[in-house]
C-alpha cells in the first residue's frame, strides 16, 4: 500500500475541467462487504450549505448507484495518465459481474471507513449529504434529454461533504 498524507484544502490547485472532465476519476464506495469503483467524468467541487463539497452524477443503471445509496461515504480518486486504459475498463465493465478492482490489479485503501483506490495519487474523501434524482421535467433545455437520456437512464446527483483530501 502507498502512503497518503492529508492535504490542506486551501492549498489545492485543482482544475476540475481537466481533472474530472478530461482525465476522469474513479468513484469508490463500500456497502457491507462489497467495494466497487466506476469511472466518472461528470461532477465538480465547491461550497454548498456552508461546507466544502464534491458533487457527482451516477446513472440509475450503474451498480455503483446501488452501493452508494446504501452507504454514507464515497471517494473520488485521481490518477496519472498511465492509468487511462484502466479508467476506461472501470467505465464499461459492471461490478455486478466481477470484482473490477481485483481484475484491474488495483488495491483498496481506506481513510477511516472511506474506501479509495490505492494506485491513485490524489483522493477526495466524502460523506454523502444528499441524493437528488434528475427528472425529465426538471430540464429547461430540451436538448439535454435528446442528447444524453434517449434511453431514459437518468443520473442521480450526489453531494458529499469533503471530509479529507489525501495526496501520495
Amino acid at each position: 500500500m502507498h502512503t497518503f498524507q492529508p492535504y490542506p484544502i486551501d492549498l489545492i490547485e485543482f482544475d476540475p475541467f481537466t481533472k474530472i472532465g478530461s482525465e476522469w476519476m474513479l468513484i469508490t464506495v463500500k456497502s457491507k462487504d462489497k467495494v466497487n469503483a466506476m469511472t466518472a467524468s461528470w461532477g465538480g467541487v465547491g461550497v454548498l450549505w456552508g461546507k466544502n463539497t464534491a458533487f457527482i452524477f451516477v446513472r440509475e443503471s450503474r451498480y455503483t448507484k446501488e452501493l452508494i445509496d446504501e452507504s454514507d461515504y464515497f471517494s473520488l480518486t485521481f490518477f496519472d495518465s498511465s492509468y487511462k486504459s484502466a479508467m476506461k475498463y472501470f467505465g464499461v465493465v459492471s461490478g455486478r459481474k466481477e470484482d473490477k478492482i481485483q481484475t484491474a490489479k488495483m488495491n483498496v485503501n481506506y481513510y477511516d471507513e472511506i474506501p479509495f483506490i490505492d494506485e491513485g495519487n490524489f483522493v477526495i474523501c466524502c460523506r454523502k449529504m444528499s441524493a437528488t434524482a434528475l427528472l425529465p421535467e426538471d430540464f429547461h433545455d430540451s436538448e439535454i434529454m435528446d442528447k444524453w437520456y434517449k434511453n431514459g437512464d437518468l443520473h442521480t446527483m450526489y453531494v458529499g461533504e469533503i471530509m479529507q483530501i489525501l495526496a501520495r
